[in-house]
């Protein structure tokens, strides 16, 4: 019994080494998370691309704290379910800071975990208001603005250019969809004057949507939003035009990215939908681009810039604050500005970022243009 009790008290220790290298393993280790995979990549990808260039030009300028940023890459496939793994898997390998996660159901599910690990996450792309404004995660940030901002862009859109009277509101049921949907329901009904004619969900990897599409003909809407992503976007634009069905249709960024232009091919033409604003011209934002075209061999995909500029405030805040420490790096997070393809930002006690905003797109001619 002695001799197990000192295997055991031995493995322990040799354990609790291990735990104590992998900590102290030289390196800044930050989580990179998101959908790498699967329907939605194309918004993932980009993202990991970002924080690659952005780490290896801290690096080649002697990293961070005298040490070399390493990245540690884990895809969630855009699914709740997944992402809970995703996060366990980061916390295991010892990350000090995710970048990410992408959409906005699988943030939420990863963000309990790391906040009961005091790690600081920032997204480039996860829109859902409560993830701030509720005050349930002091680790969360993002480098984009929440889906009431976007909302109202588009509402104000809806109402105050093209004038619409009669809207139906069709989303995907999930935190990101029916969350903008139901923005956009309580801001029309705000405005007073426009009718909504329809506020429906529908199922996600559906084949057919010709149920919704003849109840959307059938209700009177000369136009309609669609809260949810490209994959189901350019379905129901596609069958909507093939029944002759011909009214504007509006959706948010889970819908602006080339996928989905590239997916609906020419019924994709004339679609609007509010991404952040262009900040292309940025000097920043073309180097960033520059650099992703030298290293990838192709121009740079959704969310992109706030991804890269994520990643910057993200180390631009350890570096301030000289530290890996969860309360520092939050710290300098809300009080340090930094200058980023974006714009110079910073982020207010939510987590929000300060100096970011939409702006409305259309299909034309194949590619989003931003309209002023």
């Amino acid at each position: 019994m002695k001799k197990i009790l000192v295997v055991l008290l031995f493995t322990s220790v040799l354990l609790a080494g291990l735990v104590s290298c992998k900590k102290d393993s030289g390196t800044i280790k930050i989580g990179v998370a998101g959908a790498h995979s699967g329907d939605l990549a194309s918004y993932g990808l980009p993202t990991v691309k970002a924080a690659e260039l952005v780490a290896e030009m801290y690096n080649a300028n002697g990293g961070v704290l005298g040490k070399q940023i390493e990245l540690v890459i884990e895809d969630d496939v855009c699914k709740p379910e997944v992402a809970t793994n995703t996060a366990a898997k980061l916390v295991g390998e010892g990350v000090v800071a995710v970048v990410g996660h992408i959409c906005s159901g699988a943030t939420k599910a990863a963000l309990g975990i790391y906040k009961d690990e005091e790690l600081i996450t920032i997204s480039p792309s996860a829109t859902n208001p409560p993830l701030t404004k509720s005050g349930d995660y002091p680790n969360f940030f993002r480098t984009i603005a929440p889906d009431d901002a976007q909302a109202q862009v588009e509402v104000d859109f809806v109402a105050d250019v093209l004038d619409l009277k009669k809207v139906a509101i069709i989303h995907d049921k999930g935190d990101y969809g029916k969350g903008f949907a139901t923005f956009c329901q309580d801001m029309l009904n705000d405005k007073g004057g426009i009718e909504i004619v329809m506020f429906e969900g529908i199922q996600v990897g559906a084949v057919d949507y010709s149920a919704i599409i003849n109840k959307l003909g059938a209700s009177g809407a000369d136009g309609v939003i669609f809260g949810g992503y490209h994959p189901e976007a350019s379905k129901l634009i596609s069958q909507m035009k093939k029944k002759k069905i011909d009214i504007p249709f509006l959706s948010e960024d889970g819908v602006k990215d080339d996928t989905f232009i590239k997916v609906a091919a020419e019924f994709a033409e004339g679609v609007y939908a509010t991404g952040p604003v262009d900040t292309t011209s940025n000097p920043m934002a073309i180097k960033a681009a520059e650099d992703h075209v030298a290293k990838y061999g192709e121009e740079p995909g959704a969310f992109f810039l706030n991804a890269y500029a994520a990643t910057v405030a993200l180390l631009n805040a350890i570096e301030k604050a000289g530290s890996t420490d969860f309360d520092d790096i939050s710290a300098a997070m809300k009080s340090e500005y930094v200058e980023t393809p974006l714009g110079k930002i910073s982020f207010d006690k939510a987590g929000d970022a300060i100096g970011v905003g939409f702006a409305v797109y259309q299909v034309q001619n194949g590619a989003f243009v931003e309209l002023k």
